[in-house]
């Protein structure tokens, strides 16, 4: 009986091996291995023998058994804080692109830290021991390396230095250059939106941050003073409201600014900036007829805003797939581009319709 009509007996859960491949076309195991392998050596006609019994008899590769032996899985693990996070879905597809891109595949950990803890958890250290168990168990399952992805860009101490694979922070700084970050250039961001309102003929223009010990509003502001001091605009400190990321403090900082005389108001996220949007509706002033506003994030409720809200996208995808090159150089012990092990992932700012030209009638 053929060994074809064998496996349909048995209802093909019988797996091929290469041995019953290379006795079924008359060759040697290592000329089956060296076509799959697409090593030279088979004439194109063996080579064709081979490859249609191969799809006749369904064979699938013993992938374990081989990396086993290799010890080269082609997975990278992929520890997340928490999936329902707005910023992490886009960098773990971008992470998975580049993987896919180059014929690896991701091992998922998801910490669900904001799901258990909220925002309080990013000023802790005691989930790191959490950290370590999960580094260790993908390490147990021979992942090559490990990413690990932050909700919130903050400094990180939870990866240990001395481990067996490499290991990257993508969305966090490690302040270590063995472990490389990933990170957005924030500081280039706000000094693009600021520089689109100066282009509009704003000068009065007001700030709402996000919570002050963030590094995120840090750099966002030191961004935004940048474009100030290129265009001759004294910085204002009264021109600024410290606010927290959330809807309510930007309507807050909205009824503040106003009374300072600004034109416009620069939010350093949209989700503030729907603030902005809330307290003019309530009191019937016109965006972008009596004051100009301005997003961070691109949110993809900033899009429905109306007026539709100018704002500054974050490259969450492109720090995914940055993320991914790094850890694949590491992999294959390529030296690093970046010495300190900072790599800063640029913005792209999307004009649409809530800032108002002031040029056009003056």
């Amino acid at each position: 009986m053929a060994l074809s009509q064998k496996n349909v007996q048995r209802g093909n859960k019988k797996m091929v091996t290469i041995k019953e491949i290379a006795k079924e076309c008359n060759v040697s195991v290592a000329t089956v291995s060296n076509i799959l392998n697409h090593k030279p050596g088979a004439s194109d006609e063996t080579r064709r023998i081979v490859m249609a019994k191969i799809k006749e008899l369904n064979y699938k590769p013993n992938t374990v058994a081989r990396n086993l032996k290799t010890k080269n899985t082609r997975t990278i693990g992929v520890i997340v804080e928490d999936m329902t996070i707005f910023s992490i879905p886009d960098i773990v597809d971008g992470i998975t692109e580049h993987c896919e891109e180059n014929n690896y595949q991701i091992l998922l950990i998801n910490l669900r830290l904001f799901k258990k803890y909220n925002d309080f958890y990013y000023h802790r250290d005691d989930y790191y021991d959490r950290v370590e168990q999960e580094i260790d168990k993908l390490i147990a399952r021979q992942v090559e390396g490990v990413i690990y992805v932050t909700a919130h860009e903050r400094v990180m101490k939870c990866i240990l230095e001395k481990l067996p694979v490499p290991a990257v922070m993508a969305y966090g700084y490690t302040q270590n250059k063995n472990i490389p970050s990933i990170v957005v250039n924030d500081e280039d961001g706000a000094h693009q939106i600021v520089k689109h309102l100066v282009d509009n003929g704003h000068r009065k223009i007001g700030i709402i941050t996000g919570k002050p010990d963030s590094i995120h509003t840090q750099e966002r502001l030191q961004g935004m003073q940048r474009a100030f001091y290129e265009n001759q605009i004294l910085y204002n400190p009264e021109s600024v409201y410290y606010g927290d990321w959330t809807r309510q403090s930007g309507y807050n900082g909205t009824d503040q600014l106003l009374e300072q005389g600004v034109t416009a108001i620069c939010c350093m996220n949209d989700l503030m900036a729907g603030g902005c949007y809330d307290w003019a509706d309530e009191s019937g002033i016109k965006i972008p007829q009596e004051i100009s506003v301005a997003g961070y994030d691109n949110r993809e409720l900033s899009s429905y805003y109306k007026p539709p809200l100018s704002t500054t996208e974050l490259p969450l995808h492109d720090i995914g797939y940055r993320a991914a090159e790094v850890m694949l150089s590491l992999v294959e012990e390529k030296e690093l581009k970046e010495p300190d092990g900072i790599y800063r992932v640029g913005c792209h700012m999307l004009e649409r319709s809530s800032v108002r030209n002031l040029k056009e009638n003056s």
